[in-house]
């Protein structure tokens, strides 16, 4: 940490913003590398979805208007979009033990940028979210899914895992920044994912949902990144499909990572 408040003061000025963002980075990183049992949990998470849930309800894909056809292929790239968005909604947890030890303090009486400080940790969560997924993915194939889109469907779904937790990971920085209690993050990061998750097409086709569900789903982030992963690691691609929920998704990570800078900024008008 001392060496990532030396960087806002290098001879002739302010450090930039793209090194100081590398600097928080790094500093997130080395955390990780650690402690790495957190990404060990998160990985053996979607392994424990991919094993129960493919196998507990395998005899789906035989219900008309299934429409794939086998709920393993069909499964995995919704485990993959949970795992990032599960990762992603505790992300907020880093900055309320920065808050709690006084690391937080210290880093805002330097001249970092603000938006650097939120930068450098999503992009360090960006990071874990691409290991994960790769993960996840090689795990899905191990098991016996297909991934009949080739090497650009599973870039396409990745890039789609990365936009979701990008979103997620920017929310829980807000939401940790604007709450400070570990216990308000968990409660608040609980009542967003869960539904989420169950009202979405990550586990079931949209075809066989309750019509309000179905309604719901359509407007779920974690549905958008879903269809993306799932056509482009078909065979047909639906390329203005990827597009449009490309798109939703990009303005909403967007959106929600300027709310977490402001939520940065918040804070430390408050000290």
């Amino acid at each position: 940490m001392s060496a990532l408040v030396q960087t806002g003061r290098p001879t002739g000025g302010r450090a930039s913003w793209a090194t100081q963002t590398a600097e928080v980075c790094r500093r997130w990183t080395v955390d990780l590398v650690r402690q790495p049992w957190g990404l060990g949990v998160s990985v053996i998470q979607p392994v424990i979805w991919i094993v129960l849930f493919g196998n507990v309800f395998e005899s789906i894909a035989t219900v008309p208007g299934f429409g794939a056809g086998d709920y393993l292929t069909f499964l995995v790239p919704g485990i993959l979009m949970m795992t990032v968005l599960y990762s992603g909604a505790w992300a907020g947890t880093g900055f309320i033990e920065d808050i709690r030890s006084g690391v937080m303090d210290r880093l805002l009486s330097s001249p970092v940028h603000r938006s650097s400080l939120v930068a450098g940790q999503l992009a360090q969560q960006l990071l874990m979210a691409t290991v994960q997924g790769v993960i996840v993915l090689g795990i899905g194939w191990l098991a016996g899914a297909r991934y009949d889109g080739g090497v650009l469907g599973l870039a396409v779904a990745l890039v789609a895992s990365l936009l979701l937790a990008a979103a997620f990971c920017s929310l829980s920085a807000a939401v940790a920044l604007l709450a400070r209690d570990q216990t308000a993050l968990i409660g608040i990061s609980t009542i967003i994912v869960l539904p989420a998750t169950f009202l979405s097409t990550a586990l079931m086709p949209v075809a066989l949902l309750p019509d309000w569900v179905e309604t719901v789903a359509r407007y779920n982030p974690l549905t958008w990144a879903t269809e993306i992963g799932r056509t482009a690691m078909s065979t047909d691609v639906d390329w203005g499909l990827v597009a449009s929920r490309g798109a939703l998704l990009t303005v909403l990570a967007a959106v929600v990572a300027a709310w977490s800078v402001q939520a940065m900024r918040t804070y430390q008008k408050s000290l």
